[in-house]
């Protein structure tokens, strides 16, 4: 059976941790950034973990 190729699109994303967990860039900050307060943007700065049903999704995805 052939190996699974990674879905690159996934692999953009999110990054991988030397522990083994998966880290991504919190969405709404791309753009449109005059209009959201600084409290916002501020909450919304850095990466988070994903954890549950999508982190287990997104392992499949990237081939781990």
């Amino acid at each position: 059976m052939p190996k699974m190729k990674t879905k690159k699109a996934v692999a953009s994303r999110i990054k991988v941790t030397g522990r083994g967990k998966l880290r991504k860039h919190r969405p709404l900050t791309s753009h449109l950034a005059s209009r959201k307060s600084p409290k916002r943007l501020r909450k919304l700065r850095g990466e988070r973990e994903l954890t549950g049903g999508f982190a287990k999704q997104a392992r499949k995805l990237l081939g781990l």
